[in-house]
């Protein structure tokens, strides 16, 4: 039996059907009368498919056709992914239509819907649509699934529907006339291009708001909504239609994609406008892990479950913690957030509203099924019044500061100018006693001046006396060194202190000039540390005990150079032990820079320079060439007195 003949006798098969269950079943008639009918799922006569095994031979056949039934308490939830839902709608011809009809499915997201639409012949000619086929493929090029009814004749016809999809999808079949499809159809697309639109001027205008302002908060709003554009373009069809026609594998991941985007930039854009790390430290922190989890969330979902991308629900906790987030800051004084919580507000309320329609708690309209774009488009708006009314409070906070500098300036003039008044009131009074003054002081002035020349000739003589009198100590105390018998208390009368000592290493260093070791360089300026002095050349930084006997001792200097004076002398009066108990030094420190003093003559009488009591700084200064120290003995010597040999 052919194709042909099979189809023909099925036919037949079904008007007899007809005639038997005609009082049974709903059938729907064309009627010029209206102009559209939308069959809800609880009125279509279904049967459920759970192992999508069956053919559309065994559905339309006589045996099966008492299977279709309504369920009245179907709702949207008890929608079976990845199951068959085998849909029989009879509708009975009128050849005396004037008007073109057709059947739409409205949920465009449905993966796979085979259409058999029955023909005059009495065959079925099968139709492949769903959004796992290019876009390109479809009879007319619209986002949702329609298909033409040609009508002859007037014969009661079956058609016949397998809906099959991977997530839920509405079932819900509008018969319309195509008058009715093309006004509906224009004035939605009027509607997607003034939400598209509106999205892409707010974008525009916020971001010329960015270039005037530059804040970052505006970059991230402009993502955050271009987001939602991205999630409402995949979620409608648009996208598939305008962005991605021929590639309809991309179906299954774009919604999932742009709600992760939606959601990820909003706990950034909340973050960033609300300014939490400084108003609510530990929400911030919760933002933080709420983006951190979300975002390994959805590299699960992307590489491992990606039949959970379009899970939606888990949405809430993200949006209830943004919300929570912006009421708190705002209770706190924040005045910009009160927008912020009214956008999240009515973005709460087109998701339940959208929900309620899911549960069928309200009838489906159009403007109910949109709730989700409307109140997607007064969100952005009352976010763009919260950047709008951000900018008009630092706006109004720095004229009110500048006000206050400008009154305050003002005081500051007035105060200035009465100062003035009474500083010059004061100096007039001042330049009268002045003027006084300057005659008491001109004839005391000519008395100081017989007078002064009285004392210059006191001076005179007190002068001599006193160099007389230095002269003859400093002979007394040279005379002393020479006669070696200068005590500790004695020898501390020269240099009594560290600035002494330092004082006399900077006569005997740089009394001629400043030589730098490095790069012969003469010029310098002060050194890190005190008295050292730094070349202005090579940046070295020569200390005031750098390359003498002195470098790097670690007890006080003065005592160094009372050590350097006994050892240069050799006196023999004083044992090490007693020197070291009257130093209160350590015997084998004072050992260790002894012998580095006793080193240093060696090298002096070498040279054929014996220092004596006179010159006995000759010992301090070491050689050219030489290290900054001189080098340390080998060994430590157990000695009883100064005088003793190593």
């Amino acid at each position: 039996m052919n194709t042909h003949l099979r189809f023909s006798l099925l036919f037949l098969s079904m008007l007899l059907i007809t005639c038997v269950a005609h009082g049974q079943q709903r059938i729907f008639e064309v009627d010029d009368s209206y102009v559209e009918r939308n069959f809800m799922p609880y009125e279509l006569e279904f049967y459920l498919d759970t192992t999508n095994a069956l053919t559309f031979y065994q559905v339309s056949s006589n045996s099966f056709s008492n299977r279709f039934q309504t369920h009245s308490s179907y709702q949207n939830k008890d929608f079976k992914r990845n199951a068959s839902y085998w849909i029989r709608i009879p509708i009975r011809h009128n050849a005396e239509t004037s008007k073109v009809w057709l059947l739409e499915f409205y949920d465009q997201t449905i993966d796979h819907i085979e259409a058999y639409v029955p023909q005059e012949n009495g065959s079925y000619r099968n139709v492949l649509m769903g959004d796992s086929q290019p876009f390109p493929q479809r009879t007319l090029r619209h986002k949702n699934f329609e298909i033409i009814l040609d009508i002859k004749s007037d014969t009661l016809m079956y058609y016949y529907f397998n809906v099959r999809s991977h997530e839920f999808a509405d079932i819900r079949i509008a018969f319309r006339s195509v008058d009715r499809f093309i006004y509906y159809a224009l004035n939605e697309y009027f509607l997607f291009g003034t939400f598209y639109g509106m999205i892409l001027i707010i974008s525009l205008y916020n971001f010329l708001v960015y270039v005037a302002i530059r804040e970052i908060k505006n970059i991230y709003y402009i993502i955050y909504i271009l987001s939602v554009a991205a999630y409402a373009m995949s979620y409608d069809g648009i996208g598939f239609q305008y962005l991605w026609p021929k590639h309809p594998e991309w179906n299954n991941y774009a919604v999932g994609i742009t709600l992760y985007l939606v959601i990820l930039w909003g706990l950034i854009f909340t973050r960033r406008f609300l300014s939490t790390r400084a108003n609510v430290p530990i929400l911030d922190k919760a933002l933080q892990w709420m983006i951190g989890i979300r975002s390994v969330w959805f590299v699960i979902e992307l590489f491992f479950l990606p039949q959970l991308l379009t899970y939606r629900n888990v949405e809430i906790i993200p949006l209830s913690l943004i919300f929570y987030t912006g009421i708190k800051v705002w209770k706190q004084g924040y005045r910009p957030a009160r927008f912020f919580v009214i956008a999240y507000g009515i973005l709460f309320t087109g998701f339940f509203i959208r929900t309620l329609v899911y549960f069928n708690a309200l009838p489906f309209t159009t403007a109910l099924h949109y709730s989700l774009h409307f109140s997607f488009v007064l969100e952005m708006l009352f976010l763009t019044f919260a950047l709008g009314d951000r900018i008009r409070i630092l706006k109004d906070m720095r004229d009110r500061a500048l006000k206050r500098i400008i009154h305050q300036h003002e005081v500051n003039m007035q105060l200035k100018d009465k100062v003035n008044r009474e500083l010059e009131q004061k100096v007039t009074e001042r330049m009268l006693e002045l003027n006084e003054k300057n005659q008491q002081l001109e004839e005391t002035n000519a008395k100081l001046e017989r007078q002064s020349l009285e004392i210059n000739q006191i001076n005179s003589i007190l002068d001599l006396d006193n160099w007389k009198l230095k002269n003859s100590i400093k002979e007394v105390l040279n005379e002393r060194l020479m006669e070696k018998n200068m005590d500790y208390s004695q020898f501390k009368t020269l240099y009594p202190d560290t600035l002494a000592c330092y004082r006399s290493l900077e006569n005997l260093k740089w009394t001629k000039a400043f030589h730098c070791r490095k790069c012969g360089n003469g010029k310098y300026f002060d050194g890190a540390q005190k008295f050292a002095r730094r070349c202005t050349r090579c940046g070295y930084n020569e200390s005031i005990t750098a390359y003498t006997i002195f470098h790097s001792i670690k007890f006080p200097i003065e005592k160094a150079f009372y050590i350097a004076y006994l050892t240069v002398l050799g006196h023999k009066d004083y044992t090490l032990e007693s020197l070291a108990e009257q130093l209160e030094l350590r015997v084998n420190t004072l050992w260790g820079f002894r012998h580095k003093v006793t080193e240093r003559i060696h090298e002096l009488e070498k040279k054929g320079r014996r220092p004596n009591a006179s010159r006995w700084e000759e010992v301090i200064l070491l050689p050219e060439g030489s290290g900054k120290t001189s080098k340390k003995p080998r060994s430590e010597k157990s000695v009883t007195s100064l005088g003793e040999g190593e």
